[in-house]
């Protein structure tokens, strides 16, 4: 009874001791939390909330027509990476939907997909390449790669247009080769293009699994082209 007396009386000394010094000192808790600012370089991003809506429109559409120009002319480069957007995409699958539209909504003998048809399947294939991507171990984001997957959409959709015309001329047998070899090159183009920009990013032993899935996605948009009639 005697040492737990003592324990009591030596914490409850030591508790006093602190509440008199927190008393007594004062500890000051101000401050100013500051970041160093170095010297603007000129490299260094500018704020556009005071620029002129013009300029930032003419500015976002040559970027949009500098994407298009690499995919054109694909080769090993970080454009599409490092400057990634989404309105090349929207304009392509919009494009390419509206010359896919074969007739009204109800009509039961539409010669092709319907819009929202396209629209879905362009834009889930490239959300399911993209986890397939991911998953695989690939090092880009998620939006960087529905970039590129949809700016390669360029030549299928150059396709498109080129078998509307010839389907304008000749829908006979010549007309059919005409389309098919457009289509195949096309088709080839866009798989070249979307693999030389996204295959530095999967390891060295999967990118033929991730080439496989790019491969059915723009020959399912190949197909949708090639065996297009309108109505």
């Amino acid at each position: 009874g005697g040492s737990a007396s003592r324990s009591e009386r030596l914490v409850n000394t030591q508790f006093a001791d602190l509440a008199d010094m927190s008393a007594s000192e004062e500890i000051p808790v101000e401050g100013e939390i500051t970041v160093p600012v170095g010297a603007p370089s000129p490299d260094e991003d500018f704020s556009t909330l005071d620029e002129p809506v013009r300029e930032t429109i003419m500015r976002d559409l040559k970027a949009v027509g500098k994407k298009f120009v690499h995919v054109m002319y694909p080769k090993k480069s970080s454009a599409l990476l490092r400057d990634w957007d989404l309105w090349g995409p929207l304009v392509l699958c919009v494009s390419l939907a509206l010359m896919l539209q074969g007739g009204s909504a109800d009509s039961k003998e539409d010669g092709g997909p319907q819009f929202a048809e396209v629209f879905v399947i362009i834009w889930f294939g490239a959300v399911v390449i993209t986890l397939n991507s991911k998953l695989l171990g690939g090092t880009i984001s998620f939006f960087q790669s529905l970039c590129v997957l949809g700016y390669c959409v360029l030549p299928l959709t150059v396709a498109m247009l080129v078998c509307r015309l010839v389907l304008l001329a000749s829908s006979g047998t010549v007309g059919f080769v005409v389309r098919l070899l457009v289509v195949l090159a096309m088709f080839a183009w866009s798989t070249l293009a979307s693999t030389a920009f996204l295959a530095d990013s999967q390891p060295p032993n999967r990118k033929a699994l991730v080439v496989y899935p790019i491969f059915l996605f723009y020959f399912v948009i190949s197909w949708m082209i090639l065996t297009f009639m309108p109505q």
